[in-house]
């Protein structure tokens, strides 16, 4: 049986940003751009979520609904240093650590240099050598698999530890509303409501029928889910072939400010893993998920860089290339393809530079 854990740092933009400036410590504090220019926002600390202000919103929202919120300007290479710390700490573990983001991964710590047996022990010293390390805190999820890992890590943030084990899967799963899972979004969620599917435990038993009405192709993996099913291994960053981030908003997106800069951001995460990994990419990617479902990407390659900027830049640039502002938006993405080790003779191979396919048009993909 593996053990997975899943760490998640707590609001980690505006918890560095509270570590840092003790002025800000106990107030309410988002990271983001200016309400005036329409900025979005790109963290909360837990002072301000408790006025319901929760990233991804805009800026201007967010004030009126905390108007003492003090919004702090991001700066990227202050985070990507304390993401750095801590990923050490994680491959100080173990080399299965699978990033998800500069502030989330997957570690499998089955085996693990600490000679740990159990997953709870792992995850409670790391916790420890985090907070050390950087003066944050992390929470952390133990189980199983990948699903219930993650799950898990959310269940009492802040500074939380949730363990399921193998026994305690079920009566856990049981607990568990339908969007808990993977990929499940509010709108998705709905729509599996509107069809009497309230719980996991329900999703177990729809029919086939139902399900695929509600899902789409998506319908034999969810039930997987459902049944505490997910054999997905935690896959090292050096095997990666690409990076990526991807939403699903809690509500449509119809501002094509806010869509370009939702898109600038998660192509900087894309380049702050380049930069973290030391690899460079041709091909940035974006993907928009209309709220009819219909789902396209677009690509761009160029010659091989990870200056943040430009890899930006060209993602935003792709948005003209979809009807982002003119069709509501419930899902966006932003990713790098095309990797090159620089320090690698075999990738200084120089290839032709085209401008990547337009993707596919089609259902619930």
């Amino acid at each position: 049986m593996r053990r997975i854990l899943h760490i998640d740092m707590d609001a980690f933009y505006a918890s560095v940003e509270q570590r840092d400036n003790p002025k800000l410590r106990g107030v309410p504090v988002a990271v983001g751009g200016s309400p005036q220019q329409r900025g979005v926002v790109a963290a909360a600390s837990y002072e301000a979520r408790a006025f319901g202000v929760r990233s991804a919103i805009p800026m201007s929202r967010a004030v009126r609904l905390c108007p003492s919120l003090v919004i702090v300007r991001p700066d990227f290479s202050k985070y990507k240093a304390v993401s750095h710390t801590v990923f050490s700490i994680f491959r100080s573990v173990t080399p299965l650590v699978e990033p998800l983001s500069l502030d989330e991964a997957y570690l499998d710590v089955t085996e693990n240099a600490w000679g740990e047996m159990l997953g709870q022990a792992v995850a409670v010293r790391l916790k420890r050598e985090i907070h050390a390390a950087t003066g944050l805190t992390a929470s952390a999820g133990v189980a199983p698999n990948k699903f219930l890992a993650k799950i898990a890590s959310a269940w009492k943030k802040p500074d939380g530890l949730t363990v399921i084990a193998p026994e305690r899967v079920e009566g856990f799963l049981r607990k568990l509303p339908v969007d808990a899972l993977w990929g499940v979004g509010p709108v998705t969620a709905q729509r599996l409501r509107d069809r009497g599917i309230e719980r996991l435990v329900d999703l177990r038993t729809a029919s086939d029928a139902v399900l695929r009405d509600a899902v789409g192709s998506n319908a034999d993996w969810l039930r997987q889910l459902a049944d505490g099913i997910d054999d997905r291994p935690v896959e090292p960053e050096h095997d990666a072939k690409s990076s990526g981030t991807e939403n699903t908003f809690a509500e449509d997106l119809t501002d094509l400010a806010q869509i370009r800069s939702e898109i600038d951001q998660m192509a900087r995460d894309g380049a702050a893993w380049l930069e973290r990994s030391e690899l460079l990419c041709r091909t940035v990617t974006i993907k928009v998920r209309y709220s009819d479902f219909v789902t396209i990407t677009r690509s761009h390659t160029a010659p091989p860089t990870r200056d943040a900027d430009q890899i930006a830049a060209r993602a935003v640039a792709l948005l003209d290339r979809t009807d982002a502002g003119r069709r509501p938006v419930r899902l966006l993405g932003a990713s790098v393809h095309n990797l090159i080790d620089p320090d690698d003779p075999h990738d200084r191979v120089e290839l032709p530079l085209f401008d990547g396919g337009d993707g596919h048009e089609g259902g619930n993909s």
